[in-house]
């Protein structure tokens, strides 16, 4: 089962890599387009592509800040060993679903089975932390049973 929490933590890893890479690709060309803008009668026209571009490379630098702080998350998961209790790292089986607690990177797939990577401050996630194999709690009028914490 810890071959689960391993592809499960490897995803989360390329989706934050692909954030990063993306963003950071962003901020390149928005960068070129600022230095390609050249200077023309019309001086408004180029302080506002000037200061537009910035504007761009600032929300790429922010979504670069963003993936940073998933990644050093992620670093602090443990993949090894299995817990009674839910808690970050953990897959929970659910009669409603499945999950893996670490960063909210939408559905993975796993042996085609689909997991739900969330975030430890997600609403669900509260509910569910601390609770064991067996128990059950409420999401926005929704009843999950945890069949399994891995």
């Amino acid at each position: 089962m810890s071959d689960i929490k391993q592809e499960l933590y490897n995803q989360c890893v390329a989706y934050v890599q692909a954030r990063m890479a993306a963003a950071e690709d962003a901020y390149k060309d928005a960068e070129k387009a600022s230095n390609d803008d050249t200077k023309s009668s019309a001086g408004d026209k180029y302080e506002t592509g000037r200061a537009m571009m910035q504007q761009e490379k600032d929300r790429n630098t922010i979504q670069v800040n963003e993936a940073n702080k998933l990644m050093v998350a992620l670093t602090g998961i443990s993949i090894k060993g299995n817990s009674d209790t839910v808690d970050t790292g953990s897959v929970v089986i659910t009669d409603n679903g499945k999950f893996y607690i670490a960063i909210s990177a939408g559905t993975l797939k796993v042996d085609d089975e689909n997991y739900f990577a969330v975030s430890a401050a997600a609403p669900i996630v509260i509910k569910m932390l601390g609770k064991k194999a067996g128990e059950e709690f409420d999401v926005n009028g929704k009843s999950y049973k945890i069949l399994e914490v891995l």
